[in-house]
């Protein structure tokens, strides 16, 4: 499956598709940066950065002499800082992995899609045949009703009638792991986005998502939960997660645990947001009005604990939702946070939240080159995310929309 999935998209790609080719220079220099490296909360101006076989290769005043052979990018006193993190989204083909790098991510974790194309995405990329973002996959949900995932994986098809004993749940884990994810999702309470589940409704037990974790750990692999109900997450930071998604309903005795056992806080409130709107039938337009204001408490209680944030969006990136992590950033600092903690949970947080801190989510030298420019201060207003203008990706240009003006005859 994965040679036919990776023919598929590699085809897709060179025919023209949606990944057009992105600038495949070995060594860039970027030139006149306002740098923001997401780890110090200050700005460094005139700043160039040289990149080398994808890495951050050195730090340098603009006025300094660029070595021979590098490309020269001039930010013009924009703003650079590292890449964004989305470690909450269910997208799952080529066109979907261009919208999420247009909009300035350029790493996400995959929160379960239906047949491991996060894990062919995520080839891809690291083949080169796709410009990013670097992808950390969930694979498939391990959830009660396994549904279009049932034919994902021939060894699934006996769990048809649902994923409920402990041999059922060490399958799924199995099942994913030999396919090689590098996270394993799981369920702590019902949906929020469906009519006919109230997300409150625990739907495993302490001891079912302990199992969960503990074949997890068999495999050196870690677990994210969705959980809105207090009951559940509580549940399930017990068992062991890593990470809460969604975290409605969350207590403040929960969130207490949360911060003394380490559990990372993923609130995706982006998504909540968008069930106010008019596209959803009454039923959930009603719900996300009673969801929103308990996960904003939530979000500052935990704010006011020091429990860690990291940043989720919860979509597909289709062509209809303009859910963003930019968004989620500025919710973030409408309650609560700082600009710097708001982009620190975008960046150095999220790469933490992954095992990825030594490698990715700042601008320093030896870090991978995921970088985008911005035409204003983040520290000053986070909603110049909303208008990114360079895209770099394990150092290779995939996005550039500068400079504005014609250059001279």
């Amino acid at each position: 499956m994965r040679a036919s999935l990776f023919c598929l998209l590699l085809s897709f790609s060179v025919a023209g598709g949606v990944f057009s080719p992105s600038v495949r220079a070995d060594d860039l220099a970027l030139t006149h940066c306002a740098l923001f490296n997401g780890y110090e909360n200050s700005v460094r101006t005139d700043t160039t950065v040289l990149l080398r076989d994808g890495l951050i290769e050195r730090i340098t005043d603009s006025d300094k002499a660029i070595p021979d052979g590098y490309e020269t990018i001039d930010c013009d006193g924009n703003y650079l800082m590292p890449g964004l993190f989305d470690v909450h989204t269910h997208l799952d083909n080529p066109a979907a992995m261009r919208r999420a790098l247009d909009s300035g991510v350029t790493t996400i974790r995959s929160a379960s899609v239906p047949a491991f194309q996060d894990v062919g995405l995520r080839e891809m990329v690291r083949a080169g045949a796709l410009p990013g973002p670097d992808v950390v996959a969930a694979g498939v949900y391990v959830t009660p009703d396994l549904e279009d995932s049932i034919m994902a994986d021939p060894r699934l098809a006996g769990l048809f009638h649902g994923v409920a004993s402990e041999d059922d749940l060490r399958l799924v884990v199995k099942v994913n792991a030999d396919r090689g994810v590098d996270v394993i999702k799981t369920r702590g309470t019902e949906r929020a986005g469906r009519s006919d589940t109230d997300p409150r409704e625990q739907v495993y037990t302490r001891r079912q998502l302990e199992i969960v974790v503990d074949e997890a750990a068999k495999h050196g692999l870690e677990v994210m939960v969705h959980a809105h109900g207090d009951e559940g997450a509580r549940a399930a930071v017990e068992a062991g997660a890593r990470s809460i998604e969604h975290g409605t309903y969350l207590s403040e005795d929960t969130l207490r645990l949360m911060k003394d056992k380490g559990t990372w806080f993923v609130p995706t409130l982006i998504t909540m947001l968008e069930m106010n709107e008019e596209q959803y039938d009454h039923v959930l337009r009603l719900r996300g009005s009673h969801m929103v204001p308990r996960l904003e408490q939530a979000i500052r209680t935990a704010q006011r604990l020091g429990v860690k944030f990291a940043t989720g969006a919860d979509n597909y990136y289709d062509e209809q939702s303009i859910n963003r992590v930019s968004l989620e950033v500025m919710h973030l600092v409408r309650l609560g946070l700082s600009p710097f903690e708001a982009l620190q949970a975008a960046t150095v947080s999220s790469a933490e939240l992954l095992g990825l801190a030594d490698r990715v989510g700042r601008i320093a030298p030896g870090y991978e080159a995921d970088l985008i420019l911005l035409p204003g201060n983040p520290l000053e207003d986070v909603m110049a995310l909303q208008d990114v203008l360079l895209v770099i990706s394990n150092g290779k240009v995939a996005l550039k929309r500068i400079p504005f003006g014609l250059e001279a005859d």
